[in-house]
């Protein structure tokens, strides 16, 4: 992967529970965050409180970025774009403020935040069960009183409806449902049985090896090898490049605008294989042109095209351009699929997912073959109507018949730019960059206080300016030092929360991080030895005593710095009351403590040299004592490394400040750290995803579990045939085992010790330094929203629109 914008590194695929909005509440007294629905039909009911009565009708006007129009719950992939689907959905089942999920909100599950406890109303309940076999049994019952917003009920079809749409072997949204290990799932999207799967698995694997240019046919036919390289491989190339597609637009959208709203167009520029030339015409390396402008937008097709062009079928060169799946994994795919039901054993398409079983009319159950706790995060995916979305003349549980033909979701594709379903507003118009809403009376929760809503494009530099102008009353700028200052400025209390603006900030789901490969930075050629990780220590250290004073500096009150390579919003994240809890890199060579209280932060400095001087000498560098410098590196280890930061060749990245006093540092006692900052910052990707940078400095996107198997496990080194995202080249057998032992438990307080203990061996390679969480924020007029019916208590997790309904304007 590799991307011209500017902007930190996100090398993890985001879920489909896609961030809206974030807003927090100045309310001490928390309410109920949901207003309880009525009572239920199935299940054990109870008498909740009355629903409030619609108060008088506003519109609330909130600011946002562009949008891409692709307001589909199927297909949006921008968050702008996915806040307007879902404004018309109901989500199967959500998570808390905690991030966990509620797994039974027919009735309400009350769980505790902050002291605080909340009752969550969710549409469905979700039983799991593990059986003696391995597989796990996901039991789901809806409630049976929900009604779309044009009056037609809900029912379970429409739940398995959305699941086959996500299943289909032509989907190519951001959501990854089909990814779980559902029995059956692979068996259904290839079309062929699972002995024929892996005969034809093998058969492809043996072409793919052999080359284009083999004359063997031994073990396959002529005809089956000229398909591979050419119908196979031109599928599965489009759907690698689609997934590079999906992966920008969802990190990305933000960029959407510059494309002319074009998804294919946006993945092409911030792969860097395209640009507008002085025309205004967006041109490829290749040559193409496209009028954007005139709607003459790229295809899937085009993009691979590009990469093909760019690489031959070099399949190892391919797979630097990755945004997960490998180009072997997709053509292998796409020839399985194609050759496997031609097999004389072959016994027709299979047209059903096994693992997807009806139950009843509003019940089902989804089998896994194991379990993997990350899976049940897939099942928090909106239920769109069936007989809106697809066609109910196509749907027939017992025929296999699931509302669209397979392989075609065009009758799902056709409504794209206009959503419906059972969410607390129903769609009205997009025109001229503002997207207008209207309470839906039938919501299940009761009807929204504010009657109308109208999301309205505005550039980032005029949201403050319409916040105090009143031409809107929601927005989230930029939370720039620049920002800060403005809101303080026009509030009289010269503080974020006053009477013209109340501002909400939350931790971004991700953090800033120098990264360090283990393969490249090390001695003798053996990155896990002891000297090796001795060696990355020293840097470690040095890097980490600058962190505080350089975020301090660069992001104020809008960043903290964290010493555990998590993001802080996550519940695994070690917290400083926790037994063992410690400052990054704060021990030397004999694990004494490096600080102590009261030293001034240039005594700080100092020691952490020290220290670092103890490391290097344990790994065996050369020091000599009469000119207090090192004189020479032990065999495979360097006195000259290379540190990367994207920061435009002007130094501008938060980081920037910390590398250039630790290359001051280290100078002085004879070590020499290159900052390279390249004004391409295709040169970091690159170097990066080659496996051959030594190290940089950049952000992760986090997910919201902290599932850590993609970064981290040593199956995804680069080159290792995985998903090459452990760019640390950290193998560590007991890291491995306790990554698979997290990811397969479902109690929670294991997982975190469990987690915990992985992170410690992170640290320990010396491979990561974790750096700042840096804060998202929203702001409100505090003169036209009424933030007493703001959700209290909101968090990374749980945004402002996930109680819109209760929202008034004073």
């Amino acid at each position: 992967m590799k991307t011209n914008i500017k902007r930190f590194l996100a090398l993890l695929i985001v879920l489909t529970l896609a961030l809206a909005l974030l807003a927090a509440c100045q309310e001490e007294v928390a309410p109920d965050d949901d207003q309880p629905p009525a009572p239920i039909k199935n299940g054990t009911e109870q008498e909740p409180p009355p629903t409030p009565t619609p108060s008088d009708r506003h519109t609330l006007v909130v600011g946002y970025s562009e949008f891409s129009q692709k307001f589909s719950p199927f297909f949006a992939k921008t968050a702008y774009d996915i806040d307007v689907a879902e404004m018309t959905q109901v989500i199967l089942i959500n998570n808390d403020r905690g991030s966990n999920m509620v797994l039974n909100g027919i009735n309400g599950e009350t769980i505790p935040f902050n002291g605080v406890d909340y009752t969550y109303y969710r549409p469905a309940n979700i039983g799991i069960t593990q059986n003696s076999d391995g597989s796990v049994d996901y039991n789901i019952t809806l409630r049976e009183d929900i009604v779309f917003s044009d009056g037609v009920p809900m029912t379970i079809d429409d739940v398995i409806f959305n699941m086959y749409v996500y299943a289909d072997p032509s989907y190519d949204g951001a959501t990854v449902f089909s990814s779980l290990p559902v029995s059956g799932m692979r068996n259904y999207r290839t079309g062929v049985t699972t002995d024929i799967y892996e005969k034809y698995a093998e058969i492809g694997k043996a072409i793919a090896e052999a080359g284009p240019e083999n004359s063997d046919f031994t073990g396959w036919t002529a005809e089956q090898q000229e398909a591979f390289w050419d119908e196979y491989l031109e599928k599965g190339g489009a759907a690698f490049a689609q997934e590079i597609v999906n992966y920008c637009v969802t990190n990305f959208g933000e960029h959407m605008a510059y494309v002319q709203n074009s998804e294919v167009a946006l993945g092409i520029w911030a792969w860097g294989f395209g640009d507008f030339n002085d025309d205004g015409i967006f041109s490829t390396l290749s040559g193409a042109a496209f009028d954007l402008e005139n709607g003459n937008e790229p295809t899937a097709a085009d993009f691979w095209f590009e990469i093909l062009d760019a690489y031959g079928v070099d399949f190892e060169g391919i797979n630097v351009e990755t945004a997960g799946s490998t180009i072997e994994e997709l053509v292998i795919e796409a020839f399985i699929s194609g050759e496997g039901p031609k097999d004389s054993d072959a016994s027709g398409e299979i047209s059903r997912i096994a693992g997807i079983r009806k139950t009843g009319p509003y019940s089902a159950t989804v089998t896994t073959d194991f379990f993997e706790a990350i899976t049940i995060y897939q099942f928090a995916f909106p239920i769109a109507p069936l007989h809106y979305y697809g066609d109910t003349n196509l749907y027939n549980y017992d025929s296999d018949m699931f509302g669209f033909p397979k392989g075609d979701l065009s009758i799902v594709r056709s409504k794209t730019t206009v959503p419906m379903g059972a969410g607390p507003y129903k769609f009205l118009s997009y025109e001229r960059g503002v997207v207008s809403f209207e309470a839906n009376a039938r919501y299940f929760k009761g009807e929204p206080r504010t009657q109308f809503i109208s999301f309205q494009e505005v550039s980032d530099a005029d949201k403050l300016a319409g916040i105090i102008a009143g031409s809107i009353d929601v927005t989230d700028p930029s939370f720039s030092q620049a920002a800060v200052d403005s809101i303080k400025d026009y509030n009289s209390n010269n503080d974020l929360t006053g009477n013209i603006i109340t501002t909400s900030t939350v931790d971004n789901l991700g953090y800033g991080y120098v990264g360090i490969n283990a393969n490249n930075v090390s001695v003798g050629g053996a990155p896990g030895s002891q000297a090796s990780k001795h060696l990355r220590t020293a840097f470690a250290t040095v890097f980490a005593v600058y962190r505080d004073t350089v975020n301090n500096s660069y992001f104020g009150e809008r960043a903290s710095t964290i010493q555990y390579p998590i993001s802080n919003t996550s519940w695994a994240a070690p917290r400083p009351n926790d037994e063992g809890f410690r400052i990054a890199y704060s021990v030397d060579v004999d694990g004494n403590n490096i600080f102590t209280d009261g030293m001034t932060e240039v005594q700080r400095y100092a020691a952490a040299l020290e220290a670092a001087k103890g490391f290097l000498i344990s790994a065996g560098y050369t020091f000599d004592e009469s000119s207090g410098v090192f004189t020479d590196a032990p065999e495979g280890a360097k006195m000259i490394y290379e540190i990367i930061i994207p920061a435009d060749g002007v130094g501008d990245h938060p980081a920037y400040g910390l590398l250039t006093a630790a290359k001051e540092a280290l100078a002085t006692i004879g070590i020499t750290l290159d900052i390279n900052d390249p004004s391409d910052s295709n040169v970091l990707w690159r170097a990066i995803e080659s496996g051959e940078a030594e190290m940089w400095a950049a952000a992760w996107q986090t997910t919201i579990d902290p599932d850590m198997y993609q970064v981290y496990h040593s199956s995804n080194i680069v080159g290792s045939g995985g998903t090459d995202s452990n760019h640390y080249a950290v193998a560590d057998a007991l890291l491995d085992e306790l990554i698979l032992d997290a990811r397969r438990s479902d109690n929670q307080a294991f997982r975190k010790s469990t987690y915990g203990q992985a992170l410690e061996i992170v640290m320990e390679w010396a491979v990561e330094v974790p750096n700042y969480q840096r804060q998202n924020a929203i702001v409100f007029s505090t003169e036209r929203v009424n933030m007493s019916t703001v959700t209290p208590d909101i968090t990374t997790f749980w945004t402002w629109l996930m109680e819109i309904e209760r929202i008034e304007l004073n």
